[in-house]
């Protein structure tokens, strides 16, 4: 059994205008180009509409605001999120109102044991009229696609997903067919339920940026779902719950190329790396975190540094965000499963040997 990876924020904290603390490490690199003011007002433009979508994403689902934060985070980082929870805790209706509140593209596939992989990057199909095949593209062209119960397929259908998830792009007759900008993967599994499913390969899980994980709501919030039904919500009807887009791919186009000037000191760079290689000596893991494991951290550091109003990282961001981005890319070595440890617990101990750059 393992633990549960924690979300990027704390649940219901939102990104707060921050300044370095002198304990956070880091410090911006000296002598990098000032940005013009053109660049700084389009920057906090485009960070205060997507930090917007937190608040319009609350008209459907409440509570599961860190959840929200990782999926604009992969957006950001042109990156993939695996949504964790229960059912019933809202992963369909978050995808779903996260897109309507960013005005971009969501499609919907139901993975099941009979799915097949034309199902979703499509297929050729023969007309009639030209007689010739044509391309008919599946839901995999779109903005978002969630990737419902993707654990409830097999490893074949789930395979089709890499080369979109990689390349973002479909190869179908051995021509390549890119996909729409922005394209992100939205996968959710149910933690509980075994009966039927096909655990995603290792492989699978690296390629997502983080994990998010949706908690049970506290009572507070179940209170006010059930009241937000008795008042009549329908959750097939978004509009009727009064969302409205609040942000758009220009947004989040313009917020990437800002991550992407997220400065990162050697200190901090040094810092990502020993805490990767730190999980490769654990004597609890059987598979620590790859280099590609610790680019995601980088990539997800810089977004959470950004959304908070720093273009700088800090040794706290790299905190904040290790144990979505690292924890589903870890494996248990046998003897610590039966002994009761988590990866959680793991991961934890491995950041605490690193020592903190100052």
């Amino acid at each position: 059994m393992t633990d549960q990876p924690v979300t990027p924020a704390p649940a219901g904290a939102a990104p707060q205008e921050a300044a370095p603390s002198p304990s956070s490490g880091a410090q911006p690199w000296a002598g990098r180009p000032t940005p013009s003011g053109t660049e700084t007002a389009r920057s906090e433009a485009a960070r205060r509409a997507l930090l917007a979508v937190r608040t319009e994403v609350a008209k459907a689902v409440v509570g599961q605001d860190a959840a929200v934060t990782g999926i604009l985070i992969g957006l950001l980082c042109r990156g993939h999120v695996l949504l964790e929870g229960v059912p019933g805790v809202a992963k369909t209706l978050l995808v779903r109102s996260l897109a309507a509140a960013l005005a971009v593209e969501t499609k919907r596939v139901q993975f099941t044991p009979d799915l097949m992989p034309g199902d979703v990057t499509g297929s050729l199909v023969y007309d009639n009229a030209t007689s010739e095949f044509s391309f008919r593209e599946g839901p995999v062209f779109t903005n978002l696609l969630l990737a419902d119960e993707i654990n409830r397929t097999p490893p074949k259908t789930q395979a089709s997903l890499l080369e979109a998830m990689e390349e973002r792009q479909v190869s179908v007759d051995g021509k390549p067919r890119p996909l729409p900008v922005p394209f992100m993967v939205a996968a959710t599994q149910n933690p509980v339920e075994y009966e039927g499913t096909y655990p995603l390969p290792e492989a699978q899980l690296d390629r997502f940026l983080l994990k998010a994980v949706l908690p049970l709501p506290p009572r507070e919030d179940e209170v006010a779902v059930i009241q937000r039904h008795a008042a009549g919500f329908d959750p097939r009807d978004l509009a009727g719950a009064g969302l409205r887009p609040v942000a758009s791919a220009d947004d989040l186009a313009a917020g990437s190329a800002m991550v992407a000037q997220v400065q990162t000191s050697p200190e901090v760079v040094g810092y990502i790396v020993d805490i990767a290689r730190a999980t490769r000596h654990s004597p609890s893991l059987s598979l620590g975190v790859s280099p590609r494991g610790a680019t995601a951290l980088l990539a997800t550091s810089r977004a959470w540094a950004w959304l908070n109003g720093r273009d700088f990282v800090t040794p706290d961001d790299v905190k904040a965000l290790a144990q979505a981005t690292l924890a589903h890319r870890l494996s248990l070595r046998p003897e610590a499963e039966l002994e009761g440890v988590g990866v959680a617990a793991v991961l934890d101990s491995a950041i605490g040997s690193v020592p903190v750059p100052r």
